[in-house]
Protein backbone atom coordinates (compact mmCIF):
# COMPACT_ATOMS: atom_id res chain seq x y z
CA UNK A 1 0.00 0.00 0.00
CA UNK A 2 0.72 3.51 -0.61
CA UNK A 3 1.37 6.60 2.08
CA UNK A 4 -2.10 8.29 0.32
CA UNK A 5 -3.40 4.90 1.14
CA UNK A 6 -2.09 4.70 4.63
CA UNK A 7 -3.15 8.41 5.85
CA UNK A 8 -7.02 7.14 4.28
CA UNK A 9 -7.44 4.26 6.94
CA UNK A 10 -5.74 6.73 9.47
CA UNK A 11 -9.00 9.07 8.68
CA UNK A 12 -11.61 6.41 9.05
CA UNK A 13 -9.70 5.25 12.27
CA UNK A 14 -9.56 8.67 13.68
CA UNK A 15 -13.71 9.05 13.30
CA UNK A 16 -14.09 6.04 14.54
CA UNK A 17 -12.60 6.37 17.71
CA UNK A 18 -13.95 9.84 18.07
CA UNK A 19 -17.31 8.12 17.34
CA UNK A 20 -16.66 5.63 19.91
CA UNK A 21 -15.11 8.42 22.52
CA UNK A 22 -18.77 10.47 22.51
CA UNK A 23 -20.82 7.69 22.30
CA UNK A 24 -19.00 6.17 25.83
CA UNK A 25 -19.10 9.80 26.65
CA UNK A 26 -14.88 10.26 27.93
CA UNK A 27 -15.65 13.62 29.95
CA UNK A 28 -18.50 11.44 31.97
CA UNK A 29 -16.18 9.21 32.38
CA UNK A 30 -13.32 11.14 34.09
CA UNK A 31 -15.89 12.71 35.89
CA UNK A 32 -17.72 9.28 37.15
CA UNK A 33 -13.86 8.55 38.05
CA UNK A 34 -13.41 11.97 40.29
CA UNK A 35 -16.67 10.78 42.13
CA UNK A 36 -15.91 6.92 42.75
CA UNK A 37 -12.34 7.55 44.16
CA UNK A 38 -13.74 10.31 46.56
CA UNK A 39 -15.97 7.51 47.68
CA UNK A 40 -12.69 4.69 47.88
CA UNK A 41 -10.87 7.21 49.96
CA UNK A 42 -13.72 7.17 52.51
CA UNK A 43 -12.25 6.33 55.83
CA UNK A 44 -15.60 4.25 56.54
CA UNK A 45 -15.41 2.83 53.05
CA UNK A 46 -15.18 -0.83 54.18
CA UNK A 47 -17.76 -0.89 57.21
CA UNK A 48 -20.06 -1.86 54.33
CA UNK A 49 -18.15 -4.56 51.93
CA UNK A 50 -20.41 -4.72 49.89
CA UNK A 51 -20.66 -1.28 49.05
CA UNK A 52 -16.98 -0.92 48.89
CA UNK A 53 -16.45 -3.58 46.62
CA UNK A 54 -19.13 -2.32 44.33
CA UNK A 55 -17.16 1.30 44.30
CA UNK A 56 -13.84 -0.38 43.87
CA UNK A 57 -14.92 -2.54 41.07
CA UNK A 58 -16.91 0.51 39.14
CA UNK A 59 -13.71 2.42 39.90
CA UNK A 60 -11.54 -0.33 37.88
CA UNK A 61 -14.02 -0.66 35.41
CA UNK A 62 -14.20 3.61 34.63
CA UNK A 63 -10.05 3.73 34.93
CA UNK A 64 -9.87 0.63 32.60
CA UNK A 65 -12.15 2.35 30.09
CA UNK A 66 -10.43 5.64 30.43
CA UNK A 67 -6.99 3.89 30.08
CA UNK A 68 -8.09 2.20 26.92
CA UNK A 69 -9.57 5.16 24.62
CA UNK A 70 -6.03 7.05 25.88
CA UNK A 71 -4.00 4.30 24.76
CA UNK A 72 -5.75 4.02 21.61
CA UNK A 73 -5.80 7.87 21.07
CA UNK A 74 -2.01 7.70 21.83
CA UNK A 75 -1.48 4.71 19.01
CA UNK A 76 -3.26 6.35 16.30
CA UNK A 77 -1.39 10.21 17.17
CA UNK A 78 1.88 8.10 16.86
CA UNK A 79 0.85 6.35 14.01
CA UNK A 80 0.40 9.68 12.01
CA UNK A 81 3.68 10.95 13.15
CA UNK A 82 5.23 7.57 11.80
CA UNK A 83 3.48 7.98 8.71
CA UNK A 84 4.98 11.62 8.14
CA UNK A 85 8.20 10.56 9.52
CA UNK A 86 8.23 7.66 6.45
CA UNK A 87 6.95 10.18 4.01
CA UNK A 88 9.33 12.61 4.84
CA UNK A 89 12.26 10.13 4.47
CA UNK A 90 11.01 8.35 1.47
CA UNK A 91 11.90 5.14 4.08
CA UNK A 92 9.83 2.35 2.92
CA UNK A 93 10.95 -0.11 5.98
CA UNK A 94 9.24 2.69 8.38
CA UNK A 95 6.03 2.88 6.19
CA UNK A 96 6.13 -1.48 6.55
CA UNK A 97 5.69 -0.22 10.32
CA UNK A 98 3.05 2.19 9.71
CA UNK A 99 0.69 -1.00 7.63
CA UNK A 100 1.77 -3.16 10.66
CA UNK A 101 0.48 -1.05 13.23
CA UNK A 102 -2.53 -0.05 11.48
CA UNK A 103 -3.48 -3.70 11.21
CA UNK A 104 -3.34 -3.66 14.86
CA UNK A 105 -5.10 -0.46 15.63
CA UNK A 106 -8.13 -1.55 13.53
CA UNK A 107 -9.01 -4.64 15.26
CA UNK A 108 -8.40 -2.88 18.90
CA UNK A 109 -10.59 -0.27 17.91
CA UNK A 110 -12.83 -2.62 16.23
CA UNK A 111 -13.21 -4.58 19.77
CA UNK A 112 -13.38 -0.89 21.47
CA UNK A 113 -16.54 -0.32 19.23
CA UNK A 114 -18.03 -3.23 19.87
CA UNK A 115 -18.83 -2.39 23.77
CA UNK A 116 -20.74 0.92 22.44
CA UNK A 117 -23.00 -1.36 21.22
CA UNK A 118 -24.04 -2.79 24.99
CA UNK A 119 -26.73 -0.56 25.82
CA UNK A 120 -29.00 -2.97 27.34
CA UNK A 121 -30.56 -2.26 30.80
CA UNK A 122 -28.28 -5.17 32.33
CA UNK A 123 -25.33 -5.25 29.79
CA UNK A 124 -22.87 -3.77 32.04
CA UNK A 125 -23.50 -6.01 34.75
CA UNK A 126 -21.07 -9.38 35.99
CA UNK A 127 -22.54 -12.60 34.12
CA UNK A 128 -23.63 -16.11 35.73
CA UNK A 129 -22.92 -19.23 33.28
CA UNK A 130 -24.98 -22.06 33.55
CA UNK A 131 -23.94 -24.69 30.87
CA UNK A 132 -26.35 -27.95 30.51
CA UNK A 133 -25.44 -31.11 28.81
CA UNK A 134 -28.24 -31.98 26.57
CA UNK A 135 -29.30 -34.79 23.86
CA UNK A 136 -26.35 -37.30 23.22
CA UNK A 137 -25.35 -39.27 26.56
CA UNK A 138 -22.21 -39.15 27.43
CA UNK A 139 -21.17 -37.24 24.81
CA UNK A 140 -23.08 -34.47 25.71
CA UNK A 141 -21.61 -34.17 29.27
CA UNK A 142 -18.21 -34.30 27.57
CA UNK A 143 -18.98 -31.81 25.43
CA UNK A 144 -20.66 -29.98 28.29
CA UNK A 145 -17.24 -29.91 30.32
CA UNK A 146 -15.18 -28.80 26.69
CA UNK A 147 -17.61 -25.82 26.50
CA UNK A 148 -16.98 -24.90 30.80
CA UNK A 149 -13.31 -24.78 29.82
CA UNK A 150 -13.84 -22.94 26.93
CA UNK A 151 -15.20 -19.89 28.56
CA UNK A 152 -13.33 -20.44 31.57
CA UNK A 153 -9.95 -19.65 29.02
CA UNK A 154 -11.56 -16.97 27.65
CA UNK A 155 -12.26 -15.35 30.81
CA UNK A 156 -8.44 -16.13 31.50
CA UNK A 157 -7.34 -14.37 28.47
CA UNK A 158 -9.29 -11.25 28.94
CA UNK A 159 -8.25 -11.45 32.92
CA UNK A 160 -11.61 -11.40 34.29
CA UNK A 161 -11.90 -13.45 37.41
CA UNK A 162 -14.27 -16.01 37.58
CA UNK A 163 -15.87 -18.17 40.17
CA UNK A 164 -17.10 -22.00 39.76
CA UNK A 165 -20.51 -22.03 41.64
CA UNK A 166 -21.59 -25.65 41.48
CA UNK A 167 -20.05 -28.83 38.92
CA UNK A 168 -22.26 -31.79 39.14
CA UNK A 169 -20.53 -34.72 37.21
CA UNK A 170 -21.50 -37.10 35.04
CA UNK A 171 -21.05 -40.89 36.25
CA UNK A 172 -19.05 -41.59 32.70
CA UNK A 173 -17.62 -38.42 32.02
CA UNK A 174 -17.72 -34.74 31.77
CA UNK A 175 -20.27 -32.56 33.35
CA UNK A 176 -24.17 -32.91 33.66
CA UNK A 177 -24.24 -29.00 34.38
CA UNK A 178 -22.20 -26.15 35.80
CA UNK A 179 -22.48 -22.78 37.16
CA UNK A 180 -19.91 -20.01 37.54
CA UNK A 181 -19.41 -16.45 37.65
CA UNK A 182 -17.59 -14.13 35.59
CA UNK A 183 -17.07 -10.68 37.75
CA UNK A 184 -16.02 -7.91 35.34
CA UNK A 185 -18.07 -5.20 33.84
CA UNK A 186 -19.80 -5.93 30.90
CA UNK A 187 -19.68 -9.62 31.19
CA UNK A 188 -23.69 -10.09 30.73
CA UNK A 189 -24.03 -7.85 27.86
CA UNK A 190 -20.47 -9.51 26.30
CA UNK A 191 -21.62 -13.17 27.36
CA UNK A 192 -25.05 -13.23 26.76
CA UNK A 193 -25.01 -13.89 23.30
CA UNK A 194 -23.85 -16.87 23.98
CA UNK A 195 -26.96 -17.86 25.10
CA UNK A 196 -28.37 -21.18 23.16
CA UNK A 197 -28.36 -24.47 22.20
CA UNK A 198 -24.40 -25.83 20.85
CA UNK A 199 -24.35 -28.69 18.76
CA UNK A 200 -21.29 -30.69 18.40
CA UNK A 201 -20.56 -33.50 15.64
CA UNK A 202 -17.15 -35.63 16.04
CA UNK A 203 -15.96 -39.49 16.30
CA UNK A 204 -17.67 -40.17 19.45
CA UNK A 205 -14.03 -40.95 21.87
CA UNK A 206 -16.82 -43.37 23.81
CA UNK A 207 -17.68 -45.58 21.06
CA UNK A 208 -15.66 -48.46 20.40
CA UNK A 209 -16.97 -49.27 17.07
CA UNK A 210 -16.02 -44.93 16.27
CA UNK A 211 -19.20 -43.98 14.88
CA UNK A 212 -20.11 -40.32 14.28
CA UNK A 213 -22.17 -38.52 17.34
CA UNK A 214 -23.85 -35.62 17.45
CA UNK A 215 -24.55 -33.73 21.01
CA UNK A 216 -26.35 -30.93 22.41
CA UNK A 217 -25.28 -28.82 25.27
CA UNK A 218 -27.57 -25.29 26.70
CA UNK A 219 -25.94 -22.31 27.73
CA UNK A 220 -27.68 -19.95 29.97
CA UNK A 221 -26.06 -16.30 30.36
CA UNK A 222 -27.88 -14.48 33.72
CA UNK A 223 -26.97 -11.37 35.15
CA UNK A 224 -25.48 -10.71 38.39
CA UNK A 225 -28.59 -8.78 40.84
CA UNK A 226 -27.41 -5.78 42.48
CA UNK A 227 -29.11 -4.23 45.80
CA UNK A 228 -31.78 -2.05 43.41
CA UNK A 229 -32.95 -4.98 41.90
CA UNK A 230 -35.57 -5.73 44.81
CA UNK A 231 -35.44 -9.29 44.37
CA UNK A 232 -36.95 -10.52 47.71
CA UNK A 233 -37.12 -13.85 48.32
CA UNK A 234 -39.21 -15.07 51.59
CA UNK A 235 -37.95 -17.68 53.60
CA UNK A 236 -41.14 -19.73 53.05
CA UNK A 237 -40.72 -19.43 49.45
CA UNK A 238 -37.56 -21.49 49.74
CA UNK A 239 -37.00 -25.12 50.53
CA UNK A 240 -32.89 -25.49 51.69
CA UNK A 241 -31.79 -28.88 51.68
CA UNK A 242 -27.84 -30.11 52.46
CA UNK A 243 -25.75 -32.79 51.25
CA UNK A 244 -22.63 -33.86 50.53
CA UNK A 245 -20.47 -32.87 47.34
CA UNK A 246 -19.79 -35.17 44.87
CA UNK A 247 -17.23 -35.51 41.94
CA UNK A 248 -13.37 -33.97 42.14
CA UNK A 249 -13.15 -31.67 45.76
CA UNK A 250 -10.64 -31.82 48.67
CA UNK A 251 -10.93 -33.49 51.87
CA UNK A 252 -13.41 -31.19 53.34
CA UNK A 253 -15.60 -30.60 50.42
CA UNK A 254 -16.00 -34.47 49.90
CA UNK A 255 -16.72 -35.99 53.40
CA UNK A 256 -19.16 -33.04 54.86
CA UNK A 257 -22.46 -32.07 54.01
CA UNK A 258 -21.45 -28.19 52.73
CA UNK A 259 -23.41 -28.56 49.33
CA UNK A 260 -26.55 -26.75 48.88
CA UNK A 261 -29.91 -27.08 46.96
CA UNK A 262 -32.00 -24.25 46.93
CA UNK A 263 -35.89 -24.92 45.40
CA UNK A 264 -37.79 -22.00 44.82
CA UNK A 265 -41.18 -23.65 45.67
CA UNK A 266 -43.53 -20.52 43.98
CA UNK A 267 -41.60 -21.32 40.55
CA UNK A 268 -40.02 -24.88 40.85
CA UNK A 269 -36.26 -23.21 40.23
CA UNK A 270 -33.52 -25.64 41.42
CA UNK A 271 -30.48 -24.46 42.07
CA UNK A 272 -27.38 -26.00 43.61
CA UNK A 273 -23.57 -25.03 44.87
CA UNK A 274 -20.96 -27.26 45.96
CA UNK A 275 -17.96 -25.90 45.29
CA UNK A 276 -17.22 -23.88 48.63
CA UNK A 277 -16.35 -25.70 52.09
CA UNK A 278 -18.29 -24.18 54.03
CA UNK A 279 -22.16 -24.62 53.81
CA UNK A 280 -22.52 -21.41 54.70
CA UNK A 281 -20.64 -19.79 51.50
CA UNK A 282 -22.33 -22.61 49.43
CA UNK A 283 -25.78 -21.42 50.42
CA UNK A 284 -25.26 -17.47 50.03
CA UNK A 285 -23.65 -18.32 46.25
CA UNK A 286 -26.48 -20.31 45.49
CA UNK A 287 -29.18 -17.39 46.82
CA UNK A 288 -26.42 -15.49 44.51
CA UNK A 289 -27.54 -17.64 41.59
CA UNK A 290 -31.65 -17.76 42.35
CA UNK A 291 -31.93 -14.28 42.37
CA UNK A 292 -30.16 -13.67 38.99
CA UNK A 293 -33.03 -16.78 37.51
CA UNK A 294 -35.56 -14.76 39.20
CA UNK A 295 -34.50 -11.55 37.79
CA UNK A 296 -34.12 -13.22 34.26
CA UNK A 297 -37.01 -14.85 34.69
CA UNK A 298 -39.16 -11.10 35.83
CA UNK A 299 -36.88 -9.88 32.69
CA UNK A 300 -38.55 -12.35 30.43
CA UNK A 301 -41.43 -12.19 31.27
CA UNK A 302 -41.70 -7.92 30.66
CA UNK A 303 -40.43 -8.71 27.46
CA UNK A 304 -43.06 -11.52 26.39
CA UNK A 305 -45.72 -8.82 27.62
CA UNK A 306 -44.19 -6.51 24.97
CA UNK A 307 -43.29 -9.06 21.79
CA UNK A 308 -45.71 -11.80 22.35
CA UNK A 309 -43.09 -14.35 22.75
CA UNK A 310 -40.81 -16.14 24.79
CA UNK A 311 -37.64 -18.04 24.40
CA UNK A 312 -36.50 -21.17 24.70
CA UNK A 313 -33.28 -23.14 24.96
CA UNK A 314 -34.23 -26.90 25.66
CA UNK A 315 -31.00 -28.13 24.44
CA UNK A 316 -31.86 -29.88 21.01
CA UNK A 317 -31.76 -29.35 17.05
CA UNK A 318 -34.53 -26.55 17.30
CA UNK A 319 -32.98 -23.93 18.56
CA UNK A 320 -29.16 -24.39 17.89
CA UNK A 321 -26.90 -21.63 17.49
CA UNK A 322 -23.60 -22.85 17.07
CA UNK A 323 -22.27 -25.76 15.37
CA UNK A 324 -18.82 -27.48 16.24
CA UNK A 325 -17.95 -29.91 13.59
CA UNK A 326 -14.90 -32.29 14.12
CA UNK A 327 -15.65 -34.82 11.67
CA UNK A 328 -15.84 -35.26 8.63
CA UNK A 329 -14.23 -31.33 8.70
CA UNK A 330 -13.18 -29.15 10.99
CA UNK A 331 -15.45 -25.89 11.46
CA UNK A 332 -16.91 -23.99 13.83
CA UNK A 333 -20.22 -22.30 12.62
CA UNK A 334 -22.62 -19.35 14.44
CA UNK A 335 -25.74 -20.22 12.48
CA UNK A 336 -27.05 -16.26 13.47
CA UNK A 337 -24.24 -14.32 12.00
CA UNK A 338 -22.20 -16.95 9.39
CA UNK A 339 -19.39 -16.30 11.51
CA UNK A 340 -16.96 -19.39 10.97
CA UNK A 341 -13.58 -20.54 11.71
CA UNK A 342 -11.93 -24.15 10.09
CA UNK A 343 -9.96 -24.15 13.59
CA UNK A 344 -12.40 -25.99 16.43
CA UNK A 345 -9.02 -26.55 18.46
CA UNK A 346 -8.70 -22.40 19.17
CA UNK A 347 -12.16 -21.83 19.40
CA UNK A 348 -12.39 -24.58 22.71
CA UNK A 349 -8.96 -23.06 23.65
CA UNK A 350 -10.83 -19.75 24.70
CA UNK A 351 -10.66 -17.69 21.19
CA UNK A 352 -14.57 -16.92 20.85
CA UNK A 353 -14.06 -13.02 20.87
CA UNK A 354 -15.10 -12.92 16.74
CA UNK A 355 -17.84 -15.12 17.33
CA UNK A 356 -19.38 -12.56 20.35
CA UNK A 357 -17.89 -10.07 18.12
CA UNK A 358 -20.27 -10.83 15.65
CA UNK A 359 -23.12 -12.13 17.74
CA UNK A 360 -23.48 -8.77 19.31
CA UNK A 361 -23.34 -6.48 16.05
CA UNK A 362 -26.34 -9.57 14.99
CA UNK A 363 -27.99 -8.57 17.95
CA UNK A 364 -27.80 -5.06 17.65
CA UNK A 365 -28.95 -5.00 13.96
CA UNK A 366 -31.72 -7.32 14.75
CA UNK A 367 -33.14 -4.68 17.40
CA UNK A 368 -32.80 -1.84 15.21
CA UNK A 369 -35.05 -4.02 12.50
CA UNK A 370 -37.75 -4.65 14.99
CA UNK A 371 -37.41 -1.34 16.54
CA UNK A 372 -36.48 1.20 13.80
CA UNK A 373 -37.47 4.38 15.84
Amino acid sequence: MTAADYSDQLKTLDATLRNIEAVLDLDRLRRDKADLEEQASAPDLWDDQAKAQAVTSKLSHVNSEIDRLGSLRGRLDDAHVLLELAEGEDDPGTLVEVGSELTSLHKAIEEMEVRTLLSGEYDSREALVAIRAGAGGVDAADFAEMLLRMYLRWAERHNYPTEVYDTSYAEEAGLKSATFAVKAPYAYGTLSVESGTHRLVRISPFDNQGRRQTSFAGVEVLPVTETTDHIDIPENDMRVDVYRSSGPGGQSVNTTDSAVRITHIPTGIVVTCQNEKSQLQNKASALRVLQARLLERKRQEEQAKLDGLKTDSSGSWGDQMRSYVLHPYQMVKDLRTEEETGNPSSVFDGEIDEFIEAGIRWRKQRELETDPA
